[in-house]
């Protein structure tokens, strides 16, 4: 009826510090520094500046992501900045829903 020997004290403790060595080497390989954190912008940026506006009217196509990268904002800052150009008609609704808008500037 054989079955599985049992370990002896001396081999039960030289598999241990293996294992220790292999799990502080793995330690050392993940801890790196740690990664900065961006800090995203509150304020949105002013929809009556010339030089926004021409940057604006520069891009083909106008995403709240894309706004919002550019210019370092959060997105839903970046959506209400979007709804601003358009009341000014600066930009104007090409296609969307209820979760994404596409703007296009307008040719004026």
């Amino acid at each position: 009826m054989g079955g599985k020997k049992k370990v002896g004290l001396k081999q039960m403790e030289k598999s241990q510090t293996k294992e220790d060595e292999a799990k502080e080497v793995k330690k050392k390989e993940k801890a790196g520094p740690p990664k900065e954190r961006k800090s995203v912008g509150i304020m949105a940026p002013d929809a009556k500046n010339d030089k926004i506006i021409g940057e604006i009217k520069k891009m083909n196509v106008l995403t709240p992501y894309a706004v919002a990268t550019k210019y370092n904002i959060r997105i839903s800052i970046a959506k209400n900045f979007l709804e601003q150009l358009e009341a000014n008609g600066t930009v104007q609704l090409a296609s969307g829903s209820h979760n994404l808008k596409i703007y296009k500037p307008t040719a004026s």
